[in-house]
Parts: C-alpha cells; structure tokens; sequence
C-alpha cells in the first residue's frame, strides 16, 4: 500500500515542496473554520473548537476538510464516552450468561475509534511522526488570530 500524499501545506511548512513540487493544477482553497456539523456529539464539538484553533493559523483547515474533520472528531467523541464507559463497567472482560468470558464491547468501541482517530490525524499532519517533519516558520508561531478570544 502507498503512502498516502502530503498535504500541500505541509509540504510549504517542511521545505518538501522544494524536492517534491505540488502540481500546478491543484485545487487551492482558502483557510478557514468551517462551522461544525450539526449531528456532531458534544465532546466531538469540544475537540472541533480545540483542535481547529490549531489547524487554521497553519493553514491546514478550509471548509473543504469539514468532513474530515467531523470524522475525525466523532471518533474522538466516541472514544472519549466509551473510555468513561469503561471506567464506570469493572473490567476488560465481562462474563456471557452462559459463563463465557468475552472482551467488554466497550474495549472494541475504544479501540475502533481510536483506529480511526489516528488515520484522520495523519491527514491533517497531527501524528507525533507527522510533526517532527514540519517545522514553522516564526511569523505563523507568533501570530494568534484568537488570541482576542481567550
């Protein structure tokens, strides 16, 4: 299976693009937060509001990667409510009423969500290994568009 492509501006913000080029024909959008979906649960909402503070000042978020970044953050809502979950339930393994032991569903909810947190991530350039080939220059690091909001 293929690595899967670099984002542009990952590839502007590592240097890549100077060994790599983009292509000339591909699609540039804007940067911006766009407006979550409304069936989003609300810890998905919460990571949203986190996470796109991070992602827009780098210019890695446009209303293009909603939807991505609504996968992503539903995975990370599900993971978090089925971890509390987990904690409340006494466990890894719960016993069938024929007396079988089998994995708490809950172990598998977390596990799956988190599988699919960390391909998401990898899109948006947010996986420890993603970060240690992206360095920032200092006008981005110092500019906070919401520091007037905190």
């Amino acid at each position: 299976m293929p690595m899967p492509r670099k984002p542009t501006p990952l590839k502007i913000l590592d240097g890549s693009n100077k060994k790599n080029p983009t292509p000339k024909d591909e699609p540039k959008y804007d940067p911006s937060i766009p407006e979550p979906p409304e069936h989003l649960t609300d810890y998905a909402l919460e990571e949203w509001g986190r996470i796109s503070k991070m992602l827009y000042p780098l210019g890695l978020l446009t209303d293009a990667d909603r939807a991505a970044m609504a996968g992503y953050c539903q995975s990370y809502g599900r993971w978090r409510l089925a971890e509390e979950q987990l904690q409340k339930t006494p466990g890894l393994v719960i016993e069938t009423q024929s007396g079988n032991l089998i994995q708490n569903p809950l172990v598998g909810i977390a596990n799956k969500a988190m599988e699919h947190m960390r391909k998401f991530i990898t899109l948006f350039g947010l996986s420890p290994a993603d970060r240690t080939r992206v360095s920032v220059d200092k006008q981005t690091k110092t500019e906070n568009r919401f520091a007037k909001y905190k």
